[in-house]
């Protein structure tokens, strides 16, 4: 763990085999995550303990070859992945063997890309908006509109007709976010966020929150969050262990949702997935690379991503 150019080397290993229940994709695009970055850093303070790991959970490319009980129409299907397991093997590589429920198919309209942007933000996007009850007829605070997280987020609750406010940082972010579908957009250097919101909303504040930063944006989140609201937090980078103000969230019932991509019971994944595919078929979703690398440059991508400057995914190219 350590800086990007530190510790990402570019080389040789011996290609995977699928064993029984796997798929072997020969991978076309790897997509980064902040959560790639900050493991890579050692930031999330986890004790890991590793020789050699090939990173990133995302991607996309064609099922070459299966393993024992899996279907032989898998082979030469085009697919967007995920490595749900902590395992050592990535999607930064040639290829990568995997469980079969973690290789979901990819619409031809759609490039390996795109494919790559999929797998954590557009999950935890879904998780956020749809897990804790309809949010048609709501109105949404979806901060950090211009993330890729968010970018999905606003995407899913327009096309439950809800109606979305977001935070952005400048007037390039709050195109992007506008491009998503936002219908209200608050520079938060510019304009104090709390008072925007209850003008916006007539006073009452907000249904649901979809949270980027919980620790750092809490003193946002609690006057503006109506009784038996809900606030569902993918992370907290700023404020990396925040206080919770609980008798105010508690006298307004408020549900606090901690949101981690697939982590939830195998039935309400099923649908969930079932649900973004039929967005993807359907083109209903817009996805943004940012940023693309060639796999050897794959140092620099996370340097990208951390450098907070790139406004839509990074994807590392393989082929």
């Amino acid at each position: 763990m350590g800086p990007a150019a530190d510790v990402i080397q570019f080389g040789e290993l011996n290609s995977p085999e699928p064993d029984s229940g796997e798929v072997l994709v020969r991978l076309y695009t790897s997509g980064i995550n902040p959560a790639d970055v900050k493991r890579r850093s050692g930031w999330t303070g986890i004790n890991e303990h590793f020789d050699r790991v090939i990173p990133h959970g995302d991607g996309a490319g064609i099922i070459e070859a299966i393993g024992a009980g899996v279907p032989k129409s898998r082979v030469g299907e085009r697919v967007w992945v995920h490595r749900m397991k902590d395992q050592n093997g990535g999607t930064a590589a040639e290829y990568a063997a995997l469980p079969s429920d973690q290789a979901f198919p990819l619409p031809d309209h759609l490039s390996f890309a795109e494919g790559a942007c999929l797998g954590v933000p557009a999950v935890t996007a879904y998780q956020a908006v749809m897990s804790d009850g309809p949010v048609t007829g709501q109105t949404l605070l979806i901060a950090g509109g211009a993330g890729a997280v968010a970018h999905y987020a606003i995407q899913f609750a327009k096309l439950c007709d809800a109606t979305v406010i977001t935070t952005v940082s400048s007037e390039e972010k709050a195109m992007h976010a506008k491009t998503a579908g936002a219908d209200a957009i608050i520079n938060y250097k510019t304009d104090d966020v709390v008072t925007r919101v209850l003008e916006l909303t007539d006073g009452a504040g907000v249904d649901r929150i979809v949270e980027v930063d919980f620790g750092a944006n809490l003193p946002i989140d609690v006057p503006i969050i109506k009784p038996a609201g809900v606030i569902a937090s993918y992370s907290s980078t700023a404020v990396r262990e925040p206080v919770l103000p609980y008798y105010p969230l508690a006298y307004k019932g408020v549900t606090v949702h901690f949101v981690q991509a697939y982590i939830t019971a195998l039935a309400k994944r099923q649908a969930m997935l079932a649900d973004i595919l039929r967005q993807l078929e359907s083109g209903a979703l817009i996805h943004r690379v940012g940023a693309r690398f060639q796999l050897p440059e794959t140092a620099d991508a996370h340097e990208a991503l951390e450098s907070g400057r790139i406004i839509g995914n990074v994807v590392v190219d393989i082929v």
